[in-house]
């Protein structure tokens, strides 16, 4: 199915597969629309895609605020695709973390999500689909609330398909650790540490790419017969 003329909506889409996920459809001609809680990274996304297509638009938010988000699909806006970035990292395990850290790591990556999954299904188009970022890799012995709210995510996307079939779809996409803007207060050498280290366990022996992710996001926005699915881009490093 083609992207062309198709409103997207990507909440994260100022740095790392956001905004790689936005340059992959704007190629497409789709109609896109970025959203991210910092103005000067949001307007510089905004100049750099529109140097591919000028059919971009670009919204200084935070969608995990309930006002936010009630301000982002304010009156009869819809889209087809909404894609969801929300959700961080953290280390450590379940005994040397606190409860507020655990807690907070499983807020932002699911019920975050969930909240913006009660939204945005009311302001989709016949035959859309949201889409949520999960992810692979690590432990629950050294990143506990991560893991937890990654799984959260996994279910949440088997209900809602369920939930809003068969009108929508909703799907995830499944990345591993990869040198985004996630980790831009890491510092030079703390990162290629990482990377060389994560290179070591994983089959491929090397780290993805931002555009590798990116393209599956735009798959399963293309596939119309996906949905209820994790999919996994992470280069075998469950295996």
């Amino acid at each position: 199915m083609t992207l062309a003329d198709k409103r997207i909506l990507i909440i994260g889409g100022t740095s790392g597969f956001g905004l790689e996920i936005a340059k992959q459809t704007v190629l497409e001609k789709a109609d896109v629309t970025i959203v991210g809680r910092h103005a000067d990274r949001v307007n510089a996304a905004v100049e750099q895609l529109k140097n591919i297509n000028t059919t971009v638009h670009g919204l200084k938010l935070d969608a995990t605020k309930e006002a936010d988000l009630a301000q982002l699909f304010d009156g009869q806006v819809r889209f087809d695709h909404v894609v969801s970035m929300l959700g961080g990292a953290m280390g450590g395990g379940f005994l040397d973390n606190s409860l507020t850290a655990i807690r907070s790591a499983i807020e932002a990556k699911f019920f975050d999500n969930l909240r913006l999954a009660q939204v945005a299904s009311q302001h989709l188009n016949q035959h859309g689909s949201l889409i949520f970022t999960s992810g692979s890799g690590g432990s629950p012995a050294t990143a506990s609330g991560a893991i937890v709210g990654n799984h959260d995510i996994n279910l949440m996307v088997e209900g809602l398909a369920v939930e809003m079939a068969p009108n929508y779809r909703v799907n995830a996409v499944s990345p591993t650790w990869t040198p985004t803007g996630l980790w831009r207060n890491m510092s030079t050498d703390d990162k290629q540490q990482q990377e060389k280290a994560f290179a070591e366990g994983v089959p491929l022996r090397r780290v993805s790419k931002p555009d590798e992710v990116a393209s599956g996001y735009l798959y399963l926005m293309q596939n119309d017969f996906m949905t209820g699915q994790v999919l996994h881009i992470d280069g075998g490093v469950d295996l």
